[in-house]
Order: structure tokens, then C-alpha cells, then sequence
């Protein structure tokens, strides 16, 4: 039973640290992709085996500084829980009831992108059925079409995560996105592909021709083949995905690791 208790501990150690490796990997990649503003926005993870914290960078931080070692703890009462640094209060806000909240809410990702925040700032900020990867992050999305300003209370985060329900992609009028996921991989892959979406919808906007847009029977069908989810030699695409983007820092930027 000992032993058991001791490799269950290993485990649990072995597991916190790679959430910190890929949650460095993912500001470090935020970065590199554009997808950061400034020192603002905020990835965060729940730390492996708590209910009660999550993985949150120092405020003041560029994303591409982010290591490993450098994320803090921070309880969902908004304490320091390890680490050293200035806890931001609007990450805080957003972030930490929609971890409590929200059972899938491993990884919490807000991002002000510039192509999905212009699309969060008209008045139907809606993403239209006119392809295949719009149709693929459309099924996973929610809206709040309301905003009243920074978030800096709690009751926010609660209000977002209500809003949210069970869906994986939050668009926010006149504001942002969150993806939530259970995995970081899964996060930033949608991460990656809501502001593709918006971009590509963007500019087929922008001709000011008239949109394609798909009959519901293939809009059906591409979704149900979507929702099977397909994995590949047991791993699932977003896994393959964030797995080839560490690559390619692991040659640029491998210092992420620290």
C-alpha cells in the first residue's frame, strides 16, 4: 500500500510538471501565433489532482518569457498559493469561477485575437455555416452577446460560465474569446482554429459577394462525423496538432521547459 501511495505521488508530481511544460508551451506558441495583446489576456490551467487552484503567470510577464517553473498556483478564493508574483485581477474574475464551474474546464484560454475579437465586435457576431472548419468549431460554441465592462468581480466568471453551459468555445460580444477544454492541447487547438474562422469568414465578408452558404443536410452530416471525435493510433487530432507545434519550439524556443 505504501509503495502504491508513494508511485501514486510520483505520478501526481510527473503530471503537475507537464501541465506547466504545456502550459508554457501554449503562451509561448500564443505568442508566436498573435494571439496575445500585450501583457493581458490569460491561459490557465486546474492543477493536476486539486479542486481548489489552478495554474496562473505573473502578472507583467510578455508570453513569450513564459516557463514552466515561473507559473504560480492560485486558489479559487483568489489567493497565492506557490509562486511569486502579482495575481491579475481580471484573469482572477473570468478564470477562476468558470474552473469551479464548469466540470470540463480543465483549461481556460482568453484571448483577445484581432479576427475573432473584430468578429465579436459586429452586431451578429454569429459564426456562419460557409465551410468545413467553421461547421467543426460552430458545434462547440456558445455566445454572450452582452458586455458591461472589465471583469473584475467573481460574478462575472459565474454569469460566463452559466452562459457556456457545455460548450467548449465562448465568443463575447464586443470583447473576446475563451475556449475550455479538458486538456491544454484541446484549448489551444481551438484556440488555433476560432481565429482561423473568423479570419476566413472575415474576408469572404469582405469581397461583399454573396455567401455560400451550406445546405442543412450537409451541415448535419459534417457534424455527426465531427462528434464521433476520430482519434489516430489512439491519440486525437488536437493531441497530434499541439504535439507538432512543441516541435517546432522545442527547435526555436526550448528554454519554454524550464
Amino acid at each position: 500500500m505504501l509503495q502504491e501511495t508513494i508511485a501514486q505521488g510520483v505520478d501526481l508530481e510527473a503530471a503537475r510538471w507537464q501541465a506547466r511544460v504545456d502550459l508554457a508551451a501554449a503562451h509561448r506558441l500564443a505568442a508566436m501565433h498573435g494571439f496575445n495583446e500585450g501583457i493581458f489576456n490569460h491561459l490557465t490551467f486546474r492543477v493536476p489532482g486539486a479542486n481548489d487552484r489552478y495554474y496562473q503567470i505573473p502578472f507583467g510577464l510578455h508570453w513569450s518569457e513564459i516557463t514552466a517553473s515561473c507559473l504560480m498556483e492560485v486558489g479559487y478564493d483568489g489567493t497565492l498559493i506557490s509562486g511569486e508574483g502579482e495575481i491579475e485581477r481580471s484573469a482572477y474574475a473570468i478564470h477562476a469561477p468558470i474552473h469551479r464551474l464548469s466540470q470540463h474546464a480543465g483549461a481556460v484560454f482568453h484571448t483577445h485575437m484581432p479576427f475573432v475579437s473584430a468578429l465579436a465586435r459586429l452586431e451578429d457576431q454569429r459564426i456562419l455555416p460557409i465551410g468545413q472548419t467553421e461547421l467543426g468549431i460552430s458545434m462547440h460554441t456558445a455566445y454572450d452577446d452582452s458586455y458591461d465592462g472589465p471583469a473584475f468581480d467573481p460574478a462575472e466568471g459565474e454569469r460566463l460560465a452559466a452562459v457556456l453551459g457545455d460548450k467548449k468555445v465562448l465568443l463575447m460580444a464586443n470583447h473576446g474569446v475563451a475556449t475550455v477544454a479538458p486538456t491544454i492541447s484541446e484549448a489551444y487547438d481551438l484556440l488555433y482554429y476560432v481565429e482561423r474562422v473568423a479570419q476566413v469568414q472575415l474576408y469572404a465578408m469582405w469581397t461583399q459577394r454573396p455567401l455560400h452558404v451550406l445546405p442543412q443536410n450537409v451541415i448535419d452530416q459534417t457534424i455527426e462525423h465531427f462528434a464521433k471525435s476520430e482519434s489516430y493510433a489512439g491519440k486525437r487530432p488536437h493531441e497530434w496538432h499541439f504535439a507538432a507545434l512543441k516541435r517546432i519550439l522545442d527547435r526555436k524556443e526550448p528554454d519554454y521547459k524550464n
